[in-house]
């Protein structure tokens, strides 16, 4: 059972001005995350602009993934769509290509009551194959797991923890204080991890284990030095660090991820490129708050 506990990258799909797959820039995207010390790694999630793929490049990502990471980081792959039976299908594939565990959103659109969330959580984590980790992010599904459903989804076998993108600081902490902690007590490791960059130093404050980051697509580095210092209780440093990066952390959510990062990645000369319809490319208007957040962290905002 892998641990969840550090910086994750929720990993960008690098792509061509033609609009494929740039399956080397991925590669090296991933050898870059491994060099400077990331935690784990996370394709084919929003970031991955996974609605956008078709089921031979996801698979070619998974499998690119498992790869270069050659068991020295585990690789969580987004399987979850608003489809049980998709998601278990989607699950078993990730299972066969080598990944470690499953990161599966809460279906969306559909809003399930919470008697079907149970269900369809259950259902993938007894079919899937691999250990199942819960994606809570009403802004994107229309539906938000509060704690007390979040505790009855915890004791399901095979669901390992939380990545928590609600946007409320007071519901992770209840997750951490009512969910996790109950779990640790009755020997069940339950994770939780910030799914937005800004809420990573308050979530380890509170006991949390880590984040499953975006803009440590940029700097991997930073972000596992900032979890480390929270995870072992040195919050000068964590403090510091974090408000180093709170600059480009606000940049590059100023418009739909993952349209700021990948305009980052590519002004600093890594793999980004383009993303797909329907999002569209970074308006100007937003082009001078990043630009100037890139060369705070040191980058040259290249063109």
């Amino acid at each position: 059972m892998i641990r969840l506990r550090g910086a994750f990258t929720a990993l960008i799909t690098p792509m061509k001005e033609t609009g494929e797959v740039d399956y080397s820039g991925f590669r090296r995207l991933i050898k870059f995350q491994i060099e400077e010390g990331i935690d784990g790694l996370v394709p084919l999630g929003t970031t991955g602009e996974t609605p956008a793929l078709e089921q031979e490049e996801s698979d070619a990502l998974t499998q690119i993934a498992v790869e270069e990471a050659q068991g020295r980081v585990p690789v969580i792959v987004g399987t979850g769509s608003n489809s049980t039976k998709h998601t278990i299908e989607k699950t078993k594939q990730a299972r066969s290509l080598g990944a470690d565990a499953a990161l599966v959103v809460t279906p969306y659109y559909n809003k399930p009551n919470d008697g079907g969330l149970l269900r369809h959580f259950e259902a993938v984590a007894a079919e899937g194959g691999l250990p199942v980790i819960i994606y809570n992010i009403a802004s994107r599904t229309g539906r938000n797991i509060p704690p007390l459903l979040m505790e009855r989804l915890s004791r399901i076998p095979g669901i390992i923890g939380v990545k928590e993108s609600s946007g409320d600081i007071t519901q992770m902490g209840d997750i951490i204080r009512d969910v996790a902690a109950r779990r640790k007590a009755e020997g069940k490791s339950f994770g939780v991890l910030s799914g937005d960059d800004g809420f990573t130093l308050p979530l380890l404050a509170l006991g949390g284990d880590g984040v499953v980051s975006v803009i440590s697509n940029l700097v991997p580095g930073k972000l596992a030095a900032l979890t480390k210092a929270g995870l072992e209780g040195n919050f000068e440093v964590c403090r510091r660090l974090h408000y180093e990066l709170l600059p480009f952390i606000k940049a590059a959510f100023i418009e739909t991820n993952p349209i700021p990062i990948k305009t980052a990645m590519t002004w600093a000369g890594l793999p980004g490129g383009p993303v797909r319809l329907p999002l569209g490319p970074l308006s100007k208007n937003s082009e001078g708050l990043l630009k100037a957040a890139l060369g705070d962290l040191g980058f040259a905002a290249d063109r």
